[in-house]
């Protein structure tokens, strides 16, 4: 199966942080599920990192590309079709992240189950395939 990780995922992937949910770390760990990382959370990690959100995360963005890679996990680049289905994610006064927004329309235009953390994500289920 192919699987799609947000972006906290794949910092606690980095991390080694064992918050994962049991089916979460399953399907993660399963050799048969392709994992796939959007571009976009290398932007959104970028952006957090320079502006000091996420001052414990030291991984440099080559390394972490480099990283991701060798954990076999393949990285999708933003497409016209992600950017398209942006509008199908609907918005929330308490939840208008664009990061978390364009993760969703990619998770949807691929067909994709995504993994998140993010219990904002719970609310798109009907739309996107979320897994906790």
């Amino acid at each position: 199966m192919n699987i799609l990780i947000d972006t906290q995922i794949l910092v606690w992937i980095q991390e080694d942080n064992p918050a994962f949910s049991e089916r979460a770390r399953a399907m993660l760990t399963n050799s048969l599920n392709q994992i796939y990382v959007s571009q976009i959370s290398l932007i959104e990690i970028a952006i957090k990192q320079k502006i000091g959100k996420i001052p414990d995360f030291k991984v440099s963005l080559k390394e972490l590309i480099s990283q991701t890679e060798q954990d076999g996990f393949r990285i999708i680049r933003l497409d016209n079709q992600h950017i398209a289905f942006y509008d199908r994610i609907p918005l929330y006064a308490d939840h208008r992240d664009p990061f978390d927004r364009l993760i969703l329309a990619t998770s949807l235009a691929e067909q994709m189950p995504l993994i998140s953390a993010d219990e904002k994500f719970s609310r798109y289920h009907p739309i996107v395939d979320v897994i906790w």
